[in-house]
């Protein structure tokens, strides 16, 4: 909410209300049955006074029945409308959310990977999702309500004016107190829902976390420290409810109180009236006061609970409206289609940085031809995985430029460079789903017979067929029923049903075990085949083919050369990374002669 005091941040109401107008005739129709039911509502005792005064005093009991037909219709009609006000409402709100719900998905899908690095997922789960449901209570139980309310009370107030300013008096002396009390409790509960919309994020972002880590908390035997940890957040996030439970219990016996006070207030002196023959005080006056009394003070305690719930929207409405706000995007301004593109590759005097001050790359200048397969190696850090990012613009450039076939990436269409660019990453991610829509990404343009022409190519049709129900076989969540090598294996046959120019392997056979080594092996064999090709490995045996080898060291490229020359150079960092981490291995497998 806003830094001021005010009960309602005005600016931020009228940009949720440009979302509303969208539907402006169910807007509309629901604002005409809230005041109708106000209407309906404060005649049922109008006629009841009616009754008493004009007919039963008097004892017309012939004529008694219409006055009882006349509020079996008011009370139809009060019945009706509250069903069309409470469907069409909830309905408004529900369209409402879908609309900004859709928009800020829409907006998460543009940020760059940089804000990821920084933003709790739960957080963002509870932007997308809670918050949207209390954004929702705005209009089904807050906002529409409130207006109903208010619109009984100042009928109300108008009748019993009318009617008799005596005993208006009477409940009027009562009126400040529940007012006061009133206010101080909306901004007392103001307050207090920041803070429990606050540790809601917190428990839902630890909660995350924690079930996504679970491999790591139950190695690291990290239950209990976790369970205290929870133990902790929870109790902040119920002590901020108790809050709320607090002020609920401190007002609503001071609300009831009063309206007893005030029906007391109206017997002694309505009754004192009828006794010394005052004739504007009637029996049907008192009987009709003490109903406007219930009806006046019961919707106050009642706008009491409604603005909580408005609060609570707003201050939902708020966190959604920040992210929506938050700019944090890759500009998409080139105009040029990558369609065409042969996957010729120039990095000139690239350098980069996550952090100001800390560079990742120190003036990367490096070309790579059409076709040409090139593998980066280097130690962890030493910024193989940021070339990539920079190439598919998940990170823009701050200093240098990156060329495909002569043209700046920043020129070309964003989506359409990374049509072009197949990624394999180590740690392949799976939706939920079937192995056939994560092959696709439910990309309808590719045939199921493509699929499996591809899937034999590059060797694991039978392996896929292996499994039970084949294509249709439903991996789980991240792809869990799957061995890394076998997710690796899907991703391989994703990149090469995407045909692109660029093929790009990061640290993609890092983790496989030996059984599929052979068979990735022979899938990355087939896939770069013709292909501008990115191999980023610690294994030197999947880049000893490569055509030409760039050496990364702290951020900068200190060799380049094929694999024989690169050897050659005793001093070498290449040379050193192949005696540590290759000819061993290579040593294992040599017998001695007997």
């Amino acid at each position: 909410m806003s830094k001021n005091s005010n009960l309602l941040d005005v600016k931020l109401f009228k940009r949720l209300m440009g979302y509303v107008l969208i539907y402006k005739s169910i807007f509309i129709f629901v604002a005409i049955s809230a005041i109708l039911i106000s209407i309906f509502s404060t005649l049922t005792p109008y006629l009841i006074k009616i009754a008493v005064d004009d007919y039963l005093s008097l004892g017309r009991y012939d004529d008694f029945i219409f006055v009882i037909c006349f509020m079996l219709l008011n009370l139809v009609l009060t019945v009706i409308f509250m069903f069309l006000f409470s469907y069409y409402a909830n309905l408004l709100g529900q369209n409402v959310v879908y609309d900004i719900r859709i928009k800020l998905f829409k907006h998460i899908l543009d940020f760059k990977m940089g804000y990821f690095d920084k933003s709790s997922v739960g957080r963002l789960v509870t932007r997308a999702v809670n918050d949207m449901e209390t954004i929702a209570s705005i209009f089904s139980q807050g906002l529409f309500m409130i207006v109903a309310d208010l619109l009984q009370m100042l009928l109300v107030i108008f009748i019993m004016l009318f009617l008799s300013w005596k005993l208006s008096l009477t409940i009027f002396i009562v009126l400040p107190f529940i007012l006061f009390a009133t206010r101080q409790f909306q901004k007392s509960m103001k307050v207090a829902f920041n803070e429990v919309r606050s540790e809601v994020a917190n428990l839902n972002s630890f909660v995350q976390e924690r079930l996504t880590g679970m491999k790591i908390v139950q190695l690291f035997n990290r239950e209990k420290i976790e369970y205290e940890n929870f133990e902790k957040i929870n109790e902040k996030h119920k002590k901020a409810w108790l809050k709320t439970v607090w002020y609920n219990s401190i007002f609503f016996p001071i609300a009831e109180l009063s309206t007893s006070i005030t029906v007391g207030l109206i017997v002694w002196y309505g009754g004192l009236s009828v006794v010394l023959k005052d004739t504007e005080i009637t029996l049907g006056i008192i009987f009709l006061f003490i109903q406007l009394s219930q009806m006046l003070f019961r919707p106050l305690r009642q706008i009491a609970d409604k603005f909580n719930t408005l609060q609570m929207g707003m201050v939902a409405a708020n966190r959604v409206f920040k992210l929506m706000d938050t700019e944090s995007k890759i500009s998409n301004n080139g105009k040029l289609s990558a369609d065409s593109l042969t996957g010729n590759i120039e990095f000139k005097n690239i350098e980069f940085s996550y952090n100001i001050g800390e560079k990742v790359l120190k003036d990367i200048s490096f070309n790579v031809k059409s076709g040409e397969k090139i593998a980066i190696v280097g130690a962890t850090g030493s910024g193989k995985t940021t070339i990539v990012n920079l190439l598919t613009r998940f990170y823009d450039t701050r200093n240098g430029s990156i060329k495909l076939d002569k043209i700046n990436i920043k020129e070309m269409d964003i989506f359409s460079l990374r049509s072009k660019i197949a990624l394999v990453l180590q740690d392949v991610f799976l939706f939920a789903d079937t192995l056939l829509n994560n092959i696709t990404l439910w990309d309808k343009s590719i045939s199921f017979d493509q699929i499996i022409n591809a899937a034999k190519k590059i060797g694991i049709h039978d392996f896929i067929m292996s499994l039970p129900g084949g294509y249709n076989y439903n991996v789980k969540e991240r792809g869990v029923m799957l061995s890394q090598g076998q997710r690796q294996l899907i991703s391989f046959l994703r990149a090469y049903l995407k045909n692109p120019s660029i093929l790009i392997l990061d640290e993609a056979t890092s983790s496989i075990d030996s059984n599929s080594e052979e068979l990735i092996q022979n899938a990355i064999l087939k896939i770069t085949e013709n292909k501008t090709s990115i191999i980023i490995a610690h294994r030197l045996s999947t880049i000893l083919n490569s055509d030409r080898i760039l050496v990364m060291d702290s951020g900068c490229l200190v060799e380049s050369g094929t694999h024989k020359e690169l050897i050659k150079n005793d001093k070498g960092y290449y040379r050193n990374l192949y005696e540590i981490q290759f000819k061993k291995s290579q040593a294992k497998l040599v017998q001695p002669l007997s």
